[in-house]
């Protein structure tokens, strides 16, 4: 079937109006944004478009998606409404996206066009996630509708519940990519990707939830500490090294949903940082609704990337003397979670900019490394040292520290602020996920063409 250019032209210019009738808005945007995907889909798949061909693909994704921006506008508080029963249920985000899918056809791709989309080289892809970014950019931007949905991601997993008994029982379990072990009164969290150097990945994703929303629930612990695992690189064979951010080669190869980053940032690194919700308390500040322990890091080798995001919702940071930090987003073309608001905190903003946006290194044994690193050890001194930070901490007594945690934060990054900044992040995110520059820096950068998964 051939798309010719006239048709979606007159497709492009019969783009329905905005009202205030959330129904009819609906059925008429939908029906519009249906006839569009049924276009692109008559395109031969990306890599084989002409330039002509190419055009019109970036056309009908452009119109759509202006389309859903000044729909959501008006109605992403009708859609949050309806999905949630009018707020009085919880859903997290993906299923959340899924739903609207179901709700309003063509707002949201559903999981079978994301499920092919996955089969493709991330350079391959037409971006069709990139309307999950605009949804949750709206719905973020909505004061009501955003609080709710982080309180749904701040809630405890029913996978990790079901896990509760069986931590009782043995103390650990191992998750395969994560790990969670009872160490006297201190809950360890272990990051295991042995074969990437602990890089975060889809595989990682759900186990290191799990594992962290158990290292908070157990009755049996007052702290939660946070450690990478010993690795198989040659480098660094049999020892540990804490994280080496997001995997690059997944995400050259198309194996990192958009999904991944907003799942990540609204739920396991802001449970680092606020804590778990309870279904009947609100977790804003104010409300106090909030199980928390206090989290120390141990960094050894590196902390890079989403490894370096962990640290600035830390509570402690016991660094070794090698170590190091980066957050090298602009070689990935993508944005460093929450770390444009976070790092500032800690370095203030110049040399936030310079480690974002230029790439600076800042070495744990430095001045610049030590503001956000509390404490240097030598290396191979990790183990004790966790060990003696966590039982000062026990001794010196924790019954405080959620209080001082929520007056901090109350201060410095409100649960509001937060919301605000991820319907920045949220449709920012997407568009750098799909972006050109994305792949020419990994290419450039990382030599991902000749990586192998």
């Amino acid at each position: 079937m051939q798309i010719g250019v006239d048709a979606i032209a007159s497709w492009a210019a019969a783009r329905p109006e905005v009202t205030e009738d959330f129904a009819r808005d609906a059925q008429a945007h939908s029906k519009f944004w249906r006839a569009g995907g049924d276009m692109l889909g008559a395109l031969p798949a990306k890599p084989k478009r002409n330039p002509e061909q190419a055009r019109a693909a970036e056309t009908i994704l452009r119109t759509g998606r202006e389309t859903r921006e000044a729909f959501l506008r008006e109605h992403a508080k009708h859609v949050y409404s309806a999905l949630t029963d009018r707020h009085k249920k919880f859903v997290r985000a993906e299923p959340l996206v899924y739903e609207a899918a179901n709700l309003v056809p063509g707002l949201t791709p559903t999981r079978d066009q994301v499920a092919a989309q996955a089969e493709c080289l991330q350079s391959e892809k037409d971006g069709i996630e990139v309307d999950q970014g605009i949804f949750f950019a709206h719905v973020m931007a909505h004061e009501k509708a955003g609080a709710h949905l982080c309180h749904a991601m701040l809630l405890p997993k029913p996978e990790s519940l079901a896990h509760l008994p069986e931590l009782a029982a043995k103390g650990a379990i191992d998750f395969g990519t994560a790990a969670i072990e009872r160490r006297g009164k201190a809950s360890l969290v272990t990051l295991k990707n042995p074969r990437y150097l602990n890089a975060e990945d889809e595989s990682t994703l759900a186990n290191v939830e799990t594992a962290v929303d158990l290292a908070i629930l157990d009755p049996l612990t007052q702290i939660a500490l946070l450690r990478g695992d010993t690795v198989e690189n040659p480098k660094y064979a049999g020892q540990h090294v804490f994280c080496t951010g997001i995997n690059l080669t997944h995400l050259y190869r198309g194996k990192i949903s958009y999904l991944w980053y907003v799942t990540r940032e609204m739920g396991f690194v802001n449970k680092f940082y606020r804590g778990l919700a309870r279904p009947d308390a609100d977790p804003d500040e104010m409300a106090g609704g909030t199980i928390e322990k206090p989290w120390v890091a141990g960094v050894e080798a590196f902390a890079i990337g989403g490894g370096c995001q962990y640290l600035l919702t830390m509570d402690y940071v016991v660094a070794a003397a090698d170590a190091y930090m980066t957050l090298p987003a602009r070689k990935e073309g993508i944005i460093p979670g929450a770390a444009n608001m976070r790092m500032p905190r800690f370095t203030g903003d110049r040399i936030a900019r310079q480690a974002i946006m230029s790439g600076r290194r800042l070495d744990c044994d430095t001045p610049e490394g030590r503001m956000i690193c509390d404490e240097i050890v030598p290396p191979g001194g990790m183990d004790a040292a966790l060990d003696r930070v966590a039982a000062d901490l026990v001794d010196s007594g924790v019954v405080s520290a959620a209080s001082n945690r929520r007056a901090f934060r109350v201060a410095e990054e409100p649960l509001d602020m937060f919301r605000r900044y991820m319907a920045v992040y949220a449709r920012e995110q997407a568009y750098c996920h799909f972006s050109p520059a994305l792949i020419s820096n990994l290419e450039r950068h990382w030599n991902a063409q000749e990586r192998k998964i």
